[in-house]
């Protein structure tokens, strides 16, 4: 089992509020979510100076209308959560959220076939997304527990191929990612590759051991609670 050191022991440099904030992309997942909802995302992604947000496609075009000019980057959720949509609708998906707005997009690896040996058409997807979103970044995902570990490093060697910017863990469904998982993406993909974490990141020391093991980016729908949570391990270190 995985231990954590105490909040004193942490020996990564301090990063500011604002530093922590600038990994984060505010996330809402919940297919119910109401319009109130994505407003009170978009309120509090201004208030904390969140690196972005994450919605799905019906709701970038409000998410564009409250964010507008802020600086704050919107991604869509394609092909979001199963990644088992036909690539052309994924394309199209794609090309719809920029259109309304996005300025990354965010979607689902086709697992089924990944896991069929079908290389050159998950690399066709990838390309194709890629092109769709109109040199905006474009981020990968999949949950770290469906692959093996050949299929895990497949997929990364497919997208360093592929133009998209980001390889990432955690659609939500699965486990809690892991520094160990995080570390894994890192050495598949290299130095300077964006690697991003999302799922159940609870908590500031989860989110500081995710960027120690490097992670560019993470999604988190505990976003306030991971910066507020700064201050508090910055006092129990003095004490």
């Amino acid at each position: 089992m995985r231990t954590r050191p105490h909040a004193a022991a942490w020996n990564m440099k301090a990063l500011s509020r604002a530093e922590l904030a600038a990994f984060i992309d505010h996330t809402l997942l919940a297919p119910t979510a109401s319009r109130d909802q994505v407003v009170k995302l978009c309120d509090e992604a201004r208030q904390h100076s969140f690196h972005g947000i994450c919605v799905y496609g019906s709701r970038v075009d409000l998410a564009y209308s409250k964010l507008e000019d802020t600086g704050i980057k919107i991604t869509a959720l394609i092909g979001f959560p199963f990644g088992a949509n036909d690539s052309d609708a994924k394309r199209y998906e794609a090309e719809v959220a920029v259109d309304q707005g996005a300025h990354e997009i965010e979607f689902v690896l086709n697992l089924g076939r990944l896991k069929d040996g079908d290389h050159a058409g998950v690399l066709r997807e990838m390309r194709d997304i890629a092109e769709a979103a109109d040199e905006r970044p474009v981020k990968v995902i999949w949950e770290p527990a469906i692959l093996t570990d050949d299929e895990e490093r497949a997929a990364c060697e497919l997208a360093l191929d592929s133009g998209v910017q980001f390889v990432g863990m955690g659609t939500g469904l699965g486990p809690a990612i892991t520094s160990v998982e995080v570390q894994r993406l890192r050495v598949n993909v290299g130095k300077k590759f964006g690697v991003k974490a999302a799922g159940k990141i609870r908590d500031t020391l989860t989110a500081l051991e995710l960027i120690e093991a490097g992670a560019t980016r993470l999604g988190a729908l505990d976003s306030v609670a991971i910066v507020e949570g700064l201050e508090s391990m910055a006092g129990a270190s003095e004490r």
